[in-house]
């Protein structure tokens, strides 16, 4: 017998989220390590569930309250493997690539701002994470008004020319 669960994340203002999979009991450590050196701005909080041995929430970061809501998503979620990143003074798109170099990280499920709910399955095992619900539904297409304020919104935050 299985589950379902959607668990909404806790996202605080101004700040985006990150959540993926990882595989070994260093990933808080490594994660901590390259989200400091692609942006030694940033402020953050990381939460990583063991699937093993002790099964803590193991947690990393330079802000305390970051690192606080990281580990009460991680304690919702309660699935192992499970990393929860929170980032503020600085986006996603900086420290991905980073993120994704991590030798143990398997999958990120999501990176943003928005609203997010985890779909978790619980099994008597334990409990994963099958997807998530970031942010809302489309209400339409864009048209060449939206076009334009995408291309300026892009060249103003200095992702294109």
């Amino acid at each position: 017998m299985i589950d379902l669960l959607a668990v909404r994340m806790e996202v605080p203002e101004e700040a985006n989220l990150i959540l993926g999979q990882s595989h070994f009991i260093k990933t808080v450590e490594d994660l901590y390590e390259a989200v400091a050196t692609a942006a030694p701005q940033a402020r953050f909080g990381l939460a990583f569930n063991e699937s093993s041995g002790d099964c803590l929430v193991r947690t990393e970061g330079n802000d305390e309250g970051l690192r606080d809501v990281a580990t009460r998503n991680a304690l919702a979620l309660g699935a192992g493997h499970v990393f929860v990143l929170l980032l503020k003074h600085a986006y996603p798109i900086q420290v991905l690539k980073a993120i994704q170099q991590v030798p143990e990280v398997c999958t990120i499920f999501c990176a943003t701002a928005n609203p997010v709910e985890v779909v978790v399955a619980k099994s008597q095992q334990g409990r994963g994470v099958l997807g998530v619900i970031d942010g809302s539904s489309p209400n339409g297409v864009e048209g060449e008004a939206e076009v334009a304020w995408r291309h300026d919104l892009l060249r103003k935050f200095g992702y294109k020319r």
